[in-house]
């Protein structure tokens, strides 16, 4: 349903089903699926890809050019999966001919005024809260949740299932499974409280659990916890997540444990 008050570029491809609210402008080469709402006054610019039944909010942008000085008006994407929200005044920028594309996974949640920059890949089931800015070409694993008013250093990664603090600097990657908070950001604990929400086992959190004291909280670097836990730790799909996330890690990872 186009409102009369929208603008939307004639080569548009808009599903049928999408609802587009007054005062909105989309622009040429956008692709939006069925059954997504935007609400007033977002702009989506050239390049986006749009999923089905996602829900984007008065004031957001999608799709503008980066703010990278090398961007030379090459061809990229925006590509936001099925089930996204994206809430009020968020900003996600297209990609770079360094990867092509910005991308937003399934059932992921961008909360107001949140910035996305060119070149970042959101996983799946993530939550990005209020303020958050992820500079480019930044990885959030599926179902990470990065706490509000967060800066997330370009090139910087997020493991799956890890949890942010709120406020936090993020210089170095954060592994799966964690918590992360400080300054510097450092190991703040497991994330067991949201991997108890999807399933894990007492016996796989206590694994997890085992895994990081090795590496985060003995005095080992980072080399001899890896071997220990190599060693000492049987094969499992969450152990050899960890240890190929540490060892493709190419910032470094957050400190370990420290009292204050």
């Amino acid at each position: 349903m186009n409102q009369p008050l929208a603008y939307v570029h004639p080569s548009a491809k808009i599903a049928p089903t999408v609802v587009i609210e007054p005062f909105t402008t989309i622009h040429k080469n956008v692709v939006i699926e069925e059954g997504t709402w935007i609400g007033s006054n977002v702009t989506i610019m050239e390049g986006a890809r749009i999923g089905k039944n996602c829900r984007i909010f008065p004031g957001a942008v999608i799709s503008a050019i980066p703010q990278d000085l090398k961007f030379e008006g090459e061809d990229s994407t925006v590509e936001i999966g099925n089930n996204v929200t994206i809430r009020e005044f968020v900003t996600i920028n297209r990609g770079t001919k360094a990867l092509g594309k910005t991308v937003i996974g399934d059932n992921s949640l961008i909360m107001a005024t949140a910035h996305v920059a060119h070149d970042c890949v959101i996983g799946k089931n993530c939550i990005v809260v209020n303020g958050v800015l992820l500079a480019g070409h930044v990885e959030v694993d599926d179902w990470a949740i990065i706490g509000g008013l967060c800066a997330v250093q370009q090139f910087a990664k997020i493991g799956t299932h890890a949890f942010v603090g709120g406020g936090s600097l993020v210089r170095k990657d954060v592994p799966p499974f964690v918590k992360a908070a400080k300054e510097p950001i450092s190991y703040a604990g497991i994330n067991s409280i949201g991997l108890r929400r999807r399933g894990y086992t007492n016996e796989q959190i206590n694994e997890v659990q085992n895994i990081y004291r090795i590496l985060f909280q003995k005095n080992y670097n980072v080399s001899q916890a890896l071997s220990i836990i190599e060693a000492d730790f049987e094969a499992t799909q969450d152990r050899d997540e960890i240890l190929t996330f540490i060892r493709n890690s190419q910032t470094g990872i957050m400190k370990g444990f420290r009292l204050e």
